[in-house]
């Protein structure tokens, strides 16, 4: 799908869709910790959530969607009766990582089958930690991708600067071993507030997870645990990775930019875009519906000017970030991010490509990102324009979108159907934003 924007000008209010790594979450700990359990989601569900959907079927929970209903049925007996399956992951590198120690803690024979990048993308040290707990697991690459054997509880220690994903996937599936375990942290761990979005999502399950220090958790074993909670709901959290493109379309732009329903107190480590947008100088109001503990947020045109980001917690807003970076007066300079380098693209590179065809002056370092921006008036054009490929990243189309709206002549964008891996409605929002 290729897209061609000329000059779109955007302005208006959108609603938040829901925040994928909570739905993730709240899926994974429903049907291991919970049975009868519903997540109200009044959006289109992305294709990661639905590769997560699947592959928790193939392990013996009944998900279905009604309406805007998630209802997610699950017992043990159903778990105990898997022997063998085989998981569809799509592209999605959450569901492939969380699922990944929760089939080996269940003793499961396993068959993974993940696309894209994704089958290359690193898994260690999770994997070893894995397999020197008692499992057989094929090499990075291989497809199928396998996993027999069952884990035992211990000691895991994992590198705090590699994935966060790789913690939530042990608290979700120590707490299923017979014994007591730990996981060490080794070094800082970065992308913390995911971590702590599962340990949050967990403890509304009641599952016993004890945070010691900033580099030991204590997990309890299935004797602890054996408590499922029945009949919970859950409200699933806006997504502030995907509020941050409209945010910024109104900081860079010619309109103001409202996107509602985002809970202000989320565990998401990306509601920092506001600092972000703050600290680069953008004009922001904030209502909160203290009933519901929602708020409306509007940022409005701005002069912008360049300011230094540790994006050590905050990665997916990099591209983003660096867009608005560009329409700022001075440099910019984004460090602590080359995690990037592993996502659907090397995100470093792609940023770095997208916003050079366009215009800007950009250029990568080993961890992130120099941009020297190309200050204009608002509602002028400080980028030009061009033919962009979103890499097949979801993030870097949206980024193509958003500066379409900042770029002199067209922005034509290929593989623009990317965007369906978080938000497959962006395409309708951006439309109906187009004014």
């Amino acid at each position: 799908m290729t897209v061609t924007l000329e000059n779109p000008n955007l302005t208006g209010s959108v609603k938040s869709i829901l925040s994928k790594s909570h739905v993730h979450r709240l899926l994974i700990a429903a049907a291991l910790y919970g049975e009868n359990t519903q997540i109200i989601c009044d959006t289109h569900l992305s294709a990661d959530i639905n590769a997560t959907i699947k592959c928790l079927n193939a392990l013996g929970a009944k998900i279905e969607q009604c309406e805007n209903i998630l209802k997610i049925k699950s017992n043990t007996q159903s778990l105990k009766k898997i022997k063998s399956a085989d998981f569809y992951c799509a592209e999605s590198g959450s569901t492939f990582r969380f699922m990944l120690p929760i089939v080996c803690a269940l003793g499961i024979n396993a068959k993974f089958f993940p696309e894209g990048r994704l089958p290359n993308r690193p898994l260690s040290p999770l994997r070893e930690e894995l397999i020197n707990h008692g499992c057989s697991i094929d090499s990075v690459g291989t497809l199928p991708f396998t996993t027999s054997g069952k884990l035992n509880s211990g000691i895991y220690e994992i590198e705090g600067n590699v994935s966060s994903q790789y913690i939530t996937g042990l608290l979700f599936a120590l707490p299923l071993l017979e014994e007591n375990s730990e996981i060490h942290i080794i070094g800082k761990l970065e992308s913390k507030p995911y971590v702590d979005m599962t340990l949050e999502v967990l403890a509304e399950f009641g599952v016993n997870i004890f945070v010691k220090n900033d580099s030991t958790i204590l997990i309890g074993g299935k004797s602890e645990n054996t408590n499922k909670k029945d009949n919970l709901t859950f409200y699933a959290d806006g997504d502030w990775s995907n509020a941050a493109f409209w945010l910024t379309a109104g900081a860079i732009g010619k309109n103001k930019m409202i996107v509602t329903g985002l809970r202000p107190n989320s565990a998401q480590g990306d509601k920092e875009i506001l600092t972000l947008l703050r600290n680069f100088g953008a004009d922001i109001d904030i209502k909160t519906d203290d009933i519901n503990n929602l708020s409306d947020i509007t940022v409005y045109p701005s002069q912008l000017k360049g300011i230094e980001i540790d994006a050590s917690d905050i990665p997916d807003l990099v591209p983003i970030l660096s867009l608005a970076a560009a329409c700022a007066e001075g440099t910019t300079k984004i460090y602590n991010a080359q995690r990037l380098r592993l996502k659907e693209s090397d995100r470093i590179a792609t940023v770095c490509d997208l916003l050079t065809t366009l215009g800007a002056d950009i250029h990568e370092t080993q961890d992130g990102l120099i941009i020297k921006g190309n200050s204009a008036k608002i509602g002028q054009f400080p980028l030009k324009g061009g033919i962009v490929s979103s890499h097949n990243d979801h993030r870097i189309a949206m980024t193509a979108a958003i500066a379409a709206s900042v770029c002199s002549q067209m922005v034509t964008i290929t593989d623009a159907e990317a965007v369906n891996k978080s938000y497959p409605l962006f395409w309708q929002d951006y439309d109906n934003l187009n004014n």
